[in-house]
């Protein structure tokens, strides 16, 4: 994994050559300079341990999960905002099955970073709703879930949401 500072040096020294190439007529190198120069740039905004910690989240291996995170240096420095949202959210997961103090740390962390997508901010405040209800704190859990409820537009998270409200009436 490259620092975020040389995946943009990269990505300009390449776009500078690809523009030499082309001056120079060698127009295929420069448009295979120009797609190398892309992959840097869609790295910087994507990284891609995350996204190989994404794919294992999906096969319910936490283990693999974890270890593709931690494979990640000093997160300040190598991830924008939003991609260190998404690395507490995934911790948060994570801790979820383990540790509920930590995982509410972790979501705490993951919403005030920001998500890009509705649907992850959502599933992240359904989460720490969650959390509050087995703390027995359900007024913070009733809040947390109206906020769910209005990021999830399509309905994916409707069922689990019902879940935790009928687990609250028991409160």
């Amino acid at each position: 994994m490259f620092p975020k500072i040389i995946k943009l040096i990269l990505s300009l020294l390449s776009i500078a050559y690809a523009i030499l190439l082309f001056i120079d007529d060698y127009i295929g190198n420069g448009i295979m300079l120009l797609l190398l120069s892309g992959m840097f740039i869609l790295i910087y905004f994507k990284n891609e341990l995350i996204f190989l910690a994404f794919l294992r989240l999906r096969k319910q291996d936490f283990e693999g999960t974890e270890k593709w995170l931690r494979r990640i240096p000093n997160i300040e420095q190598n991830l924008v905002k939003k991609q260190q949202g998404y690395y507490h959210y995934l911790f948060g997961i994570i801790e979820s099955q383990k540790n509920l103090t930590q995982a509410e740390k972790h979501f705490k962390s993951a919403m005030k970073l920001g998500l890009s997508m509705n649907h992850d901010m959502a599933m992240a405040k359904m989460s720490l709703a969650g959390i509050y209800l087995q703390k027995r704190r359900k007024r913070e859990a009733q809040l947390l879930l109206s906020e769910a409820k209005k990021l999830d537009k399509h309905g994916m998270l409707s069922g689990q949401m019902k879940l935790i409200q009928q687990q609250m009436k028991k409160i």
